[in-house]
């Protein structure tokens, strides 16, 4: 028994990270994914001794974890909450710093694929899902799981599943509709990281005209988990001014978060949370603010 859960570690480990991702894609939460791989450990931990290598192991975790994902689903009562137009509106929607959860690998095209699958406007959309489409659309989309494995995972039919796929592919269209517009387009990295530069120094110099060059002309701007929004870069301004203060009140620390740029932030000393920005080749279209000091000092 001690060598078979010896062997299970060993195996099981190196999976650890892409787990936590899959259950922060369908939670939202990184607390609660965290909750959720523990749990899926503690399960395939006490099941191990009972695998019979029907399937991979990779496979039979990404089965406990969906399933543990689900119950964490039935337990909790939380709906999304309008705000217009911008798609980061469940209020308490986290991000997570790409350090968990960006694929580990020597492969740019894998990081890159592995960051889309996090971005919060994404991540957003899905929790506007039942809990089995959203399911199946990550499993099948994101993960690329086929069809008959994804039915064995969720004790249900491949008719089953396709019927789901097909469901939820169309209500992410209703809630995240796809965006084509080469404007749109994410600029690469060192444009991206020149943006966030930009956002930071607007704050740290009390320089709001830095950042009002910086945004799109219909850049939005969110505030969580309060229900606080600002829908274009002429409303968005005026109220950046008011909060911007003195020279060296606040202070920030680039970060990634979500596979986008982000900045851990400070005011006055004080720990107040992280800005996550949606940044496109014409500048930044969204900010992304979240009140959590415990995203600066967990």
């Amino acid at each position: 028994m001690t060598d078979d859960r010896e062997a299970f570690a060993a195996r099981a480990e190196p999976l650890r990270r892409e787990l936590l991702a899959h259950c922060y894609r369908m939670l939202g939460s990184p607390d609660e994914a965290e909750d959720a791989v523990q749990e899926t450990y503690l399960r395939a931990w006490r099941a191990y001794p009972r695998f019979e290598e029907r399937a991979s192991l990779r496979v039979w975790m990404y089965r406990i974890a969906t399933n543990a994902c689900l119950d964490a689903v039935e337990q909790r009562d939380r709906r999304p909450l309008p705000s217009g137009d911008v798609l980061l509106d469940v209020a308490w929607l986290r991000p997570i710093p790409d350090a968990l959860v960006t694929p580990e690998s020597s492969d740019p095209a894998v990081v890159v694929a592995g960051r889309a699958s996090l971005r919060l406007a994404l991540v957003a959309g899905l929790q506007y899902l039942p809990p089995r489409q959203r399911a199946v659309l990550i499993l099948r989309e994101v993960l690329g799981f086929p069809a008959a494995e994804v039915a064995d995972m969720l004790g249900s039919s491949v008719a089953g599943v396709k019927s789901l796929l097909q469901r939820a592919r169309a209500r992410l269209e209703e809630v995240a509709p796809s965006e084509d517009d080469d404007d749109l387009a994410e600029p690469g990295e060192p444009a991206g990281r020149a943006l966030l530069e930009q956002y930071i120094a607007a704050f740290e110099r009390a320089d709001v005209g830095i950042l009002e060059r910086a945004l799109r002309t219909d850049a939005s701007l969110e505030l969580l988990p309060a229900r606080t929004w600002f829908a274009g870069k002429a409303t968005c301004v005026p109220y950046l001014r008011t909060v911007v203060g003195g020279p060296g009140d606040w202070r920030m620390t680039p970060t990634r978060m979500n596979g986008q740029p982000a900045a851990l932030v400070w005011y006055r000393g004080a720990p107040m949370g992280a800005a996550v920005l949606d940044v496109t080749v014409t500048g930044i279209r969204r900010i992304a603010v979240f009140g959590h000091p415990e995203l600066v000092t967990p």
